[in-house]
């Protein structure tokens, strides 16, 4: 879904693929130990996941499963929210980067919520 924003192109598939690669990068600097190994493992499961399963949403084969596809993403947006938060109480000295991941996963739930609301 490509839409022209103040003359510019707006990527949602690019965009969503930079944030996985963000919280990839992000995730290798969280020290390992024995509560940061699940909190890792889930941060990246649900990161990544915005941006694969808006490629799917993208080739829905119907409305109906794009409606779908858009809920998981934004459902993995918001969950990736989560395992930030627990990250910043995990390691407090990435709360600042963390909080920038943050609001680019707030940003994102809000426009899929959007997509899933024009759709009703």
């Amino acid at each position: 879904m490509t839409k022209e924003e103040g003359g510019r192109k707006y990527d949602l598939e690019e965009r969503t693929a930079r944030f996985g690669e963000e919280i990839i990068k992000f995730s290798k600097k969280i020290p390992k130990n024995t509560v940061t190994m699940s909190i890792i493992n889930q941060l990246v499961k649900a990161g990544t996941s915005v941006g694969a399963n808006y490629c799917e949403a993208d080739d829905a084969e119907s409305k109906k499963d794009f409606n779908h596809k858009i809920g998981i993403c934004k459902k993995e947006a918001r969950e990736t929210k989560h395992w930030l938060r627990m990250t910043s109480v995990a390691v407090a000295e990435l709360k600042d980067e963390a909080r920038v991941l943050w609001q680019e996963a707030k940003e994102l739930n809000l426009i899929f919520n959007s997509i899933r609301n024009k759709l009703k």
